[in-house]
């Protein structure tokens, strides 16, 4: 896997990420397993109801169609080994990639607009980032070392900011992203905005994202 992001230059846009490639589903999944060392677990997955795409878990107005957790008990389910991967989307092929937070990374959501910001502020100060996600639904996630969840409230006032008047969400224990190339319906696909590779393995503590994050998302008020 390789960045797709060369410089600071090319991320103000969306439009400047390539589509993700070829792969099944299935073929993913064991991939974030046996290269990253990350839990992986399948989520919902699309159906074509009366020639629309709907998500299998029935509700006609799902906010996450094709992409969230599949039973309650989810967390139980997450798993690193390669073999039961594979063995869980032979079951559905069509399964969403979900990865658990709060296990060997936690991430940091912020909107879009601001991730982009935040994302070409970060290259110029040349700070070592973590992969990268951009959702359908217009979010970004950084993916950082466990434990922000508890760390950035208290960052975020360091900074001079209240929390809560800040679009920065850190997911951790108990929750999850949806990685590339899982669907949320017709919105389309989720994509790395910066994709895992050798170099980005060693993943950055949330201190270190914060400031430039939380600047943007300020900015992005």
């Amino acid at each position: 896997m390789e960045e797709t992001i060369a410089g600071a230059q090319d991320t103000q846009m969306a439009g400047h990420i390539p589509q993700q490639r070829g792969e099944s589903l299935l073929e993913t999944a064991v991939r974030y397993a046996e290269e990253r060392h990350w839990d992986v677990f399948p989520g919902t997955w699309l159906e074509a109801v009366d020639g629309r795409q709907r998500c299998s878990c029935g509700d006609t107005s799902c906010p996450a169609p094709g992409a969230h957790p599949a039973r309650p008990d989810w967390a139980t389910h997450a798993t690193g080994s390669a073999t039961a991967v594979r063995r869980m989307w032979q079951k559905q092929p069509a399964a969403a990639i979900l990865l658990p937070t709060g296990r060997t990374f936690d991430a940091l959501a912020v909107p879009e607009s601001a991730g982009f910001l935040a994302l070409a502020r970060m290259e110029r100060m040349e700070l070592t980032l973590g992969p990268v996600t951009l959702t359908p639904d217009r979010r970004m996630q950084f993916f950082v070392l466990p434990g922000a969840t508890a760390k950035v409230p208290e960052l975020v006032r360091k900074l001079g900011w209240s929390p809560a008047s800040l679009d920065l969400t850190p997911l951790g224990e108990g929750a999850y992203v949806a990685a590339p190339p899982t669907r949320f319906g017709s919105r389309g696909a989720v994509q790395w905005a910066r994709r895992p590779t050798p170099a980005n393995r060693w993943l950055p503590d949330a201190e270190e994202l914060i400031s430039p994050l939380a600047y943007a998302c300020g900015r992005d008020r």
